[in-house]
């Protein structure tokens, strides 16, 4: 056989060692500029809520034992607008259910993201009106990212379930059943862990017809991502109406590194990486006028994030450790 020209032969190796020379620099950027550990410091004032009657009371810790059937931890920032939606359809639930139950008990933990606006202001009247002991208001120093509130949330939380729920109120609160469903079905769980996450990928069809050909690829191109860099049993990674059994946050809290907007796919990735059974369960949803997210920038900043999940895993500067928040 004839040896290829020396120059199609060069032609063709440059391109492949320049590539392997940018995924080297992208490993080696992944890993050097990774925190090692996740930033689970809680300030001096987020040791405390403020109850219906305005004094400090010391917030619980997972660590402790249950006390409640249910917590649900609803990140919020600049949400003045949209909570009160979503906290009179989920309290309005939570009350019947616990009327035709007894047994039921339950929290919820608006945890108020260093919000400009009146955010803690609307969350305190529900606090007055039901009382702290079912519904708290958890207030961050400064911002965080939707995924470091939440964590807040659930560390302070005393449920032997905990449900990440969005403030916008988006996903209809009775689904709650189905996901709870869902989490049974899913038995035996090992070491008490299992997730349960609702999901709107049965929605996908109705959803592109009503978006731009630009964010429906943006989309596509995201669940490409998600599925060949981190989770592929789950189609739908970032709906926020997620139920997890107490033992199951405590683990993946606490190694979480991402605190914003791709938090939920490390989560995920972390579930799989420990064998946390997981199921996906279709539940109502509608788009609420309001999203935080910034088509393309925030895209954008995911689309990096899934690429460093795997890349710092994979170099071992993130390990699957569980550490203590303090």
């Amino acid at each position: 056989a004839m040896a290829l020209p020396l120059s199609v032969s060069l032609s063709l190796s440059l391109p492949a060692a320049a590539a392997a020379l940018l995924l080297v620099l992208i490993c080696t950027i992944a890993h050097v500029t990774a925190k090692k550990m996740p930033t689970l410091h809680r300030h001096e004032e987020e040791k405390f809520f403020v109850n219906a009657e305005g004094r400090k009371e010391p917030v619980p810790s997972i660590h402790d034992p249950p006390t409640r059937e249910l917590s649900v931890v609803v990140p919020s920032y600049n949400e003045e607008d949209r909570l009160p939606l979503m906290m009179d359809e989920a309290l309005d639930y939570l009350e019947k259910r616990q009327k035709r139950d007894p047994s039921f008990t339950y929290e919820v933990i608006v945890v108020n993201d260093g919000s400009k606006d009146q955010t803690t202001k609307v969350a305190m009247e529900y606090c007055k009106k039901y009382g702290s002991d079912k519904v708290r208001v958890l207030s961050l120093v400064k911002n965080r990212g939707k995924g470091g509130a939440v964590r807040m949330g659930v560390f302070s939380s005393r449920g032997k379930k905990i449900l990440m729920a969005d403030a916008d109120g988006a996903t209809k609160f009775a689904d709650i059943e189905k996901v709870e469903e869902g989490l049974k079905n899913i038995q035996p769980w090992p070491n008490q862990m299992a997730i349960s996450c609702g999901s709107r990928a049965h929605l996908e069809k109705d959803s592109i017809a009503k978006r731009s050909y630009f964010r429906t690829l943006l989309m596509y191109g995201f669940h490409f991502l998600v599925w060949f860099l981190c989770v592929k049993e789950i189609r739908d990674t970032q709906c926020g109406f997620k139920l997890l059994t107490r033992e199951a946050a405590l683990r993946t809290f606490s190694t979480l590194h991402i605190e914003r907007w791709a938090f939920d796919v490390e989560l995920l990735y972390i579930a799989q990486r420990l064998k946390i059974p997981i199921a996906e369960i279709a539940v109502n949803w509608t788009e609420i006028e309001g999203s935080k997210l910034v088509p393309f920038w925030s895209w954008l900043q995911m689309g990096k994030d899934l690429l460093f999940i795997r890349l710092r895993y994979m170099t071992g500067a993130w390990q699957l450790e569980t550490r203590k928040c303090n």
